[in-house]
């Protein structure tokens, strides 16, 4: 219960701070490479329900490059519209990756990895090398639900933030 309202709030924040971004980046992306402007996957969420995860499209059509794509991955904001789908109670701001259904037989422990909500960020994301297979992955998010605090969860998010802010998303991270 804590856990939801404080994902309740933070969304708040983050989409009143976002919104108008949110507008550029759209008109920025239709102006680079056209329509669509999100990218909508399905991915597997608390008690294995699946459900349309949002993110902007930094996949490009037209072009060979794009300087807005590039720039909304290393910052991670191409995944900033997911906090819709935090209101929407189909995700949490800090938890186990979002699985796509095709990756629920990859690991163990499923009924356990959906017994949270999936997060925008989580241990893996932010610890675990970019290069890691997703086994390994799992690992993390496995240790992420038996030890889940509040405490836990604003470390994660100060530490997604900072990721954030400098751009360091891309940088893969070595074992």
């Amino acid at each position: 219960m804590v856990k939801r309202i404080f994902d309740i709030f933070l969304s708040y924040i983050g989409l009143f701070f976002l919104f108008p971004w949110w507008i550029i980046f759209a008109f920025a992306i239709w102006l680079e490479d056209g329509l669509p402007i999100f990218y909508i996957q399905e991915r597997v969420g608390k008690k294995a329900r699946i459900f349309r995860a949002i993110k902007f499209r930094t996949m490009y059509y037209r072009k060979q490059s794009s300087v807005i794509a590039k720039f909304l991955r290393n910052s991670a904001l191409d995944e900033s519209p997911q906090l819709i789908n935090i209101m929407k109670g189909e995700m949490s701001f800090v938890g186990p990756r979002p699985l796509i259904p095709q990756e629920i037989n990859l690991g163990d422990n499923l009924d356990l990895r959906s017994s949270i909500c999936p997060g925008l960020t989580g241990i893996a994301q932010v610890a675990a090398p970019k290069d890691a297979p997703l086994t390994e992955k799992l690992k993390y998010d496995l240790w992420y639900i038996e030890n889940q605090s509040i405490l836990l969860d604003m470390l994660f998010i100060l530490r997604s933030f900072w990721m954030s802010l400098n751009r360091r998303w891309d940088i893969i991270r070595t074992k």
